[in-house]
């Protein structure tokens, strides 16, 4: 693996964590600069946030396959791990999606995209998936690119960089989010 293969995906994958992170901490900032739109669906920051997050799940899957092609030789797809890796890997992504589908269903775009930090009553919700972890939203991505990568690389010895850089990141982003 190629030191600047990694730091550039570090890199690139690092915006979004930042961005959250940043209008976590500085809603009002966010709303000012929402204004400035040129659309004026994304002049309300839910639906700002909700676009980025759109782009940055672009940019993120971009950077696994561009990983994946650069690994791989021009492969997207390994599949050498066997049938446990790619059952467990397909297992992962989906108990991941269904984590990820839940919180949009229990919270809509409102409470997912930091509609409280905008001043719409976000209540707490303690149904599932709230009821069995703390930030599903969050375990469900971490499941899902763990069981990606499961099936894309392993048992390739870089199949496991950018799921542990996303778990630090994630793990980052519910901390400094407190």
């Amino acid at each position: 693996m190629g030191v600047w293969v990694f730091l550039f995906a570090a890199a690139l994958l690092s915006l979004e964590r930042i961005c959250y992170l940043r209008i976590w901490r500085n809603p009002e900032a966010f709303r000012a600069s929402c204004m400035r739109a040129p659309v004026i669906h994304a002049r309300e920051p839910v639906n700002a946030l909700r676009y980025l997050f759109y782009g940055f799940k672009l940019l993120q899957c971009a950077v696994f396959i561009g990983w994946c092609y650069i690994h791989g030789d021009g492969q997207l797809v390994a599949l050498a791990g066997g049938r446990f890796a790619n059952l467990l890997g397909a297992a992962l992504i989906m108990i991941g999606q269904l984590l990820n589908l839940s919180v949009f269903y229990r919270l809509g775009n409102v409470g997912v995209f930091y509609g409280n930090k905008f001043g719409y009553p976000v209540p707490w919700n303690p149904k599932f998936p709230f009821s069995i972890i703390d930030h599903p939203q969050y375990v469900g991505a971490l499941l899902t690119i763990w069981g990606f990568f499961l099936v894309a690389r392993f048992p390739h010895d870089d199949w496991y960089f950018l799921p542990l850089l996303e778990t630090a990141y994630y793990f980052a982003g519910a901390y400094f989010e407190r």
